[in-house]
């Protein structure tokens, strides 16, 4: 298990990607985890599911949410 500071993740994106492929990779954000990088594959593993972008997009039902923008994060709500 890696571990990278904010500042050490957006310095080497790249680096954390490359360690990322054998080992989850934990960002921190003063001193403690916010975040954590795992491959395709680790993931996929993870959810069980084996889909590619390309099922995803083909799917014949559109998928409907209704969200809720109250309790939505900060990201959501940029335009």
């Amino acid at each position: 298990m890696k571990s990278f500071t904010s500042r050490e993740f957006n310095q080497d994106v790249s680096h954390a990607k490359r360690v990322a492929i054998y080992e989850p990779v934990f960002v921190t954000d003063r001193g403690k985890p916010t975040h954590v990088l795992v491959s395709i594959d680790a993931y996929r593993h993870l959810v069980g599911k084996s889909d590619t972008l390309a099922d995803l997009l083909s799917v014949a039902d559109p998928i409907h949410a209704d969200i809720d923008w109250r309790t939505a994060g900060p990201w959501a709500r940029r335009s």
